[in-house]
């Protein structure tokens, strides 16, 4: 379920601008990931935030 994704992954580019990867469900494996993607690139061009969101309201 999209609410028990609380995790964001977060590529910013050299420019400041932010654009999400991926949401997952503990922070270890955003982290795991991040570290997969960061070393596909050099680090001056590739930069990895992770941010706790609130999870999403169930509507009925």
């Amino acid at each position: 379920m999209t609410s028990d994704l609380i995790w964001v992954l977060i590529r910013q580019d050299a420019g400041g601008h932010g654009y999400r990867v991926g949401r997952y469900a503990t922070r270890a494996e955003a982290e795991r990931v991040a570290g997969m993607l960061d070393g596909r690139g050099r680090a001056q061009e590739r930069r990895y935030v992770i941010e706790r969101v609130a999870p999403r309201a169930v509507q009925a």
